[in-house]
């Protein structure tokens, strides 16, 4: 009885056991958010304009500035969003504050800047790997191969990462990653067909 009770306190007393790892939701969510799209775009763009570009300079420059321009947009759009949830957890609290209900716990409210850096760097990390395997090759077909490959593989490892991170699942989280990422480019894809065969 004694043992156990001191397997019980020592398993308390060690750092990390009781880690709410809720906590990390906000910012974890960023960067899956971020990873994913980062990965779908560079896809995308080089399945479209990987196939048009014929000189790499000219794929090199397009790829990175598309990078940088879906990384500022997508840290923009979760800056103006966080703000939105801060502004109503601040509100109620103020409310709770004017009501007497200070006993009770507040919500925390979320950092706008540190979500939109965790989105921006993860779109710019994710939306890198498919580049850098694409610029290496020079047949547009097995460049778009390559790509895909890339980005269905680097998807997985995000799963992983975002499992492990907040304590859950792997399968479910490479799974959910995976299907939705290419659901995604699975969808734009057939936008761009059916816009090649019917729009002109």
């Amino acid at each position: 009885m004694k043992e156990r009770d001191f397997e019980a306190g020592r398993q308390e007393g060690e750092p990390g056991k009781n880690f709410d790892c809720s906590q990390r939701a906000q910012w974890l969510r960023a960067v899956v958010l971020g990873g994913n799209e980062g990965l779908v775009s560079a896809t995308l763009l080089m399945m479209g304009a990987g196939t048009h570009i014929h000189e790499t300079k000219i794929l090199i420059i397009t790829g990175l500035l598309g990078l940088l321009a879906g990384a500022l947009s997508i840290a923009t759009a979760e800056f103006v969003s966080v703000y939105a949830q801060v502004d109503i957890v601040k509100a109620q609290n103020n409310r709770d504050q004017r009501e007497g209900r200070v006993g009770e716990k507040t919500a925390a409210a979320p950092s706008p800047t540190q979500i939109a850096v965790a989105a921006s760097v993860a779109y710019l990390v994710g939306g890198i790997l498919p580049l850098l395997a694409a610029f290496a090759i020079k047949d547009q077909k097995i460049r778009v191969i390559v790509a895909a490959a890339t980005s269905c593989f680097s998807m997985l490892v995000l799963g992983n990462v975002a499992a492990a991170l907040g304590k859950a699942s792997v399968a479910r989280s490479c799974a959910r990653v995976l299907v939705g990422g290419s659901i995604e480019i699975a969808v734009m894809v057939g936008r761009r067909k059916v816009l090649e065969v019917y729009g002109s």
